[in-house]
């Protein structure tokens, strides 16, 4: 199964301490945090696509093309544009209907937590949050599927939030990304349009600490043990 972990932004929200290191490269408890991410895939993912663009030589030069038992291949995003392209740069290393883990490189999901998603044949995790307007509010029916997801709403109605680790397949590709207001094309848009004709399962995982500026990253390092 493959996996791809999307690394290419530019963070700029994590100035300065992303000037010369990319945000998934950033140690939080002694590790970078892409490989709190690698730590937790299952054994069953055995090749992971890193989409970089950011720094992308320092990415590359940690991983390499094998990485704790896990070939390693990278897809460059030249237009750093948002989430959503990032993933189409991916569209021609799958095959039709085939399904894998998608997961933003700044969320650090644990063991337990993928192999809840991997239950599902579709699944994207969400967690509760004080923070809903900057994240993507999640709309979920009552049997507990999610219906569509809303990037960082102006007024949220609920405290449930997407994150970072989603089960899809490659029927995701033939979606168009979204423009937000902000000028951002978000993952949200086009996961939305893939929940119109798949059901996709919310999970919910264990509740995530701020990872948007230097003072959260100072803030996990902290309280690391409840962290990880």
């Amino acid at each position: 199964m493959k996996a791809v972990i999307l690394a290419a932004g530019e963070s700029k929200r994590m100035l300065p301490l992303t000037l010369s290191v990319p945000k998934p490269l950033l140690r939080i408890g002694g590790k970078v945090v892409l490989d709190y991410i690698f730590d937790a895939l299952p054994e069953e993912v055995d090749q992971v696509i890193i989409v970089v663009g950011y720094l992308k030589k320092k990415i590359q030069q940690h991983f390499g093309v094998k990485y704790q038992g896990k070939s390693i291949r990278y897809v460059v995003q030249n237009t750093l544009n948002g989430s959503g392209p990032a993933l189409l740069c991916c569209k021609d290393l799958f095959s039709p209907g085939e399904r894998f883990l998608v997961m933003y490189a700044d969320d650090m999901p644990n063991r337990k937590e993928i192999a809840e998603c991997l239950k599902h044949e579709y699944s994207w995790l969400c967690v509760t949050t004080n923070n809903s307007k900057q994240n993507g509010e999640a709309v979920v029916s009552d049997d507990g599927y999610i219906l569509e997801v809303v990037e960082k709403p102006e007024h949220p109605v609920s405290n449930i939030v997407a994150v970072g680790t989603m089960v899809v397949n490659s029927d995701i590709f033939s979606y168009a990304p979204i423009q937000h207001p902000n000028g951002e094309y978000y993952l949200t848009p086009l996961m939305s349009q893939f929940a119109a004709s798949h059901k996709i399962k919310a999970v919910y995982g264990r509740q995530r600490p701020g990872f948007l500026s230097p003072d959260e990253i100072e803030k996990i390092n902290l309280n690391i043990s409840d962290w990880v």
